[in-house]
């Protein structure tokens, strides 16, 4: 059977005025044209729809019949299409994040709402795991997207990498917020908060220290830096943490910062990617928000550099 959409559109408008040439005039057809319609139509049903009396219509209980199966159908391609166009429009879909702890806090959440703030339609399934953890996700295409450490090269993954410039916080009425720049030797033996020993960012500030001639002195270790700024903020350490628990906390507070952040040489980075299945091509919504996240992701290393 080859009915088309357009013999639908015919007969149904024929069927709303009982007339082909009100049908014609209304579809802008020639009236041979939607006759014509009418009946290859048929001839692909195998049943007569209408009886020819002159210049007359007369539907047939047939007709009644296959009228509703007919709207059904088109009203389920206009459905379609409505959908197809806010996709297109990236008024709607889902979108599957998976994102490190230090973006979960802040970071993320605020780009979400920012970017569905006018899009009621589409959804968000936000979660928040280790690296390695998120690098499987995407690998197994089970997520959209993933903000992680940087993993190891992986054919199976698409990453944007980043060197993300780590610097100290500090209270604001600390001796040390009157410097530009802060050095190993300005946290010489002074107590800091780190994450666990054996995290690149550990090793990395070991590595600082060590070439400075400065004592490490850890007092706290974390999982993350967020709980760091509240023990800095009580004048227990300082800490040398990533911007975006530093870019998620000013925000956050604004002109009610306890804390400020100043740039740390030697340069300590953390090194994160922005992943998405290398196998499967994005949405236009996953896409879409990828670059939204990069352009962020950009914007905060240039603030505290």
């Amino acid at each position: 059977m080859n009915i088309t959409i357009r013999q639908l559109q015919c007969f149904r408008e024929v069927m709303r005025t009982g007339s082909i040439s009100e049908a014609a005039r209304t579809l802008q057809r020639t009236q041979p044209a939607i006759s014509n319609m009418i009946s290859t139509l048929e001839e692909e049903l195998g049943v007569t729809l209408f009886e020819r009396q002159r210049s007359r219509l007369i539907r047939k209980p047939e007709a009644d019949y296959f009228l509703e199966e007919a709207e059904q159908v088109l009203e389920r391609l206009n459905k379609t299409a409505r959908t197809m166009k806010e996709i297109a429009g990236l008024e709607l879909g889902r979108l599957k994040i998976a994102c490190m702890p230090a973006a979960a806090g802040y970071l993320m959440p605020r780009l979400v709402a920012e970017y569905v703030k006018d899009k009621p339609k589409v959804n968000v399934s936000m979660m928040m795991r280790d690296s390695s953890v998120i690098e499987e996700w995407i690998t197994s295409q089970q997520y959209d997207l993933g903000l992680a450490e940087t993993p190891p090269p992986n054919r199976a993954l698409d990453a944007e990498n980043f060197e993300l410039q780590c610097v100290c916080a500090l209270p604001k009425n600390d001796p040390l917020a009157k410097k530009t720049v802060i050095t190993p030797a300005d946290l010489n033996g002074k107590p800091l908060a780190t994450l666990q020993e054996g995290h690149q960012n550990y090793l990395s500030c070991q590595r600082a220290f060590r070439s400075h001639s400065a004592k490490m002195n850890q007092r706290f270790e974390l999982l993350t830096f967020q709980p760091a700024l509240k023990l800095v903020e009580e004048g227990l350490c300082y800490s040398i943490c990533d911007p975006m628990t530093a870019d998620g906390y000013l925000q956050r507070f604004d002109d009610r910062a306890q804390l400020v952040f100043k740039p740390f040489a030697p340069q300590i980075t953390l090194s994160v990617a922005v992943l998405t299945p290398a196998h499967r091509p994005s949405s236009m919504l996953a896409s879409h928000f990828k670059a939204h996240l990069l352009d962020e992701l950009t914007r905060m290393n240039e603030r505290f550099t």
